[in-house]
């Protein structure tokens, strides 16, 4: 009999009559009418969707991401009792440093892909034999590839012990961690559980400023940090309370319609959303985020059948917050990089960081980059986690 432990190989290979089932359903969708507003206000737009039903019916190939993943190494193995899905790609330089790093929502291991050669083999991509990682990406459980947890209490806490114990069980004694959105938070808490080998961690969505406490706004730029969380809450906050208190009754609509799905999912902060939405009606792409790598995503999801499993996450980190309202989480005691992107939520300024991470070692403000900031600008994104990294090397 197998080992729970087993670290078993893993290859993609969706059956075509899963594809053809979300092609008829896709072609059956009851479409609303058109949103009485010129902008996204009233939610995702009318145009946008019709463009992205007619390109996911008639040149999106899912095939070809099929192939994408399984050109990398794939593998799962049970962590808690729960099958972990997780890319592992080592690189062929020498003195490597590992890396685990950790998607959000609405996203997958999908928006990291595109960082894998530039952070393995950083020699083809500008950077130097030096600056190479050791890649693990894992899949949040209940996310695309990884099992939906059967037991309450997968919260961003848990999924940090997981990735320590994922990282254990690969025989890396000492490694780096990395996440943006709900990986920033599975980050932040593998940070506050230091667990033994973790030698630092990078984020780019400040965490510690969207748990609804007072942020100090003295200066301009913290001024403007507060007003963007302040429109954040006002008009982007739709997703995020409907996931952390209802997502099962969102969960219905995710796993029937392949376009509620796509619009749920396309419905984040305001740069992200017109990004996508102008690669679909204006066909014009910011970097990564094409056509194609943003249908890869959904399509996943799809696919997965994960759209209510991945939506309680948000309920598991809520509830966990509750439970530990009024106490200081511990605080984190090892160094911590963060990089600010002007297309984030809010643009945290360094104050706030520090505030949150005393022991913070490396800061940066890019200049191009938002929210899926890896999808959007992976050779960027590649060059900051080096950054970050590199005085712990």
């Amino acid at each position: 009999m197998a080992s729970e432990t087993e670290i078993r190989p893993f290859r993609v290979d969706m059956p075509d009559a899963a594809i053809a089932d979300l092609r008829r359903r896709i072609a059956a969708t009851r479409w609303p009418g058109k949103e009485l507003v010129d902008d996204r206000s009233q939610g995702v737009q009318l145009a946008t969707s019709r463009e992205l039903a007619r390109y996911w019916t008639t040149e999106y190939d899912w095939r070809a991401c099929e192939a994408r993943l399984n050109a990398l190494p794939q593998f799962t193995t049970e962590i808690d009792g729960v099958g972990v899905h997780f890319i592992h790609v080592r690189s062929r330089h020498e003195n490597a440093l590992p890396l685990i790093m950790t998607h959000g929502w609405p996203g997958s291991v999908i928006e990291l892909l595109e960082t894998v050669g530039p952070l393995t083999d950083p020699t083809a991509h500008g950077g130097s034999a030096g600056d190479a990682f050791h890649l693990v990406l894992p899949s949040i459980p209940g996310y695309g590839f990884s099992a939906e947890p059967a037991e309450l209490g997968w919260y961003a806490g848990r999924v940090a012990q997981a990735w320590a114990e994922l990282m254990h069980r690969l025989g890396y004694t000492r490694y780096v961690a990395q996440g943006g959105d709900q990986g920033a938070a599975v980050t932040d808490a593998m940070g506050r559980q230091a667990p033994e080998g973790l030698a630092g961690i990078h984020m780019n969505l400040l965490v510690t400023a969207l748990g609804g406490g007072a942020m100090p706004a003295d200066t301009e730029q913290e001024r403007a940090a507060l007003e963007q969380t302040k429109t954040f809450r006002a008009t982007g906050f739709g997703y995020f309370l409907e996931q952390a208190t209802r997502p099962q009754t969102i969960g219905y609509a995710l796993l029937d319609s392949p376009l509620a799905l796509a619009a749920w999912m396309l419905d984040h902060d305001t740069d992200a959303y017109y990004k996508i939405s102008r690669a679909f009606v204006g066909k014009q792409h910011s970097g990564g985020l094409t056509r194609d790598h943003i249908l890869d995503n959904i399509t996943l999801y799809w696919l997965t059948g994960t759209g209510a499993s991945a939506a309680r996450s948000y309920w598991e980190s809520a509830r966990a917050q509750a439970l530990a309202a009024g106490q200081a989480p511990p605080p984190v005691t090892v160094p911590v990089g963060f990089t600010t992107f002007p297309g984030e939520i809010f643009r945290a300024p360094r104050s706030w960081v520090e505030l949150g991470y005393p022991t913070l070692t490396y800061f940066h403000e890019a200049d191009r980059g938002g929210h899926f900031a890896a999808w959007e600008e992976p050779e960027l994104f590649a060059t900051e986690v080096r950054a970050a990294f590199k005085p712990l090397r």
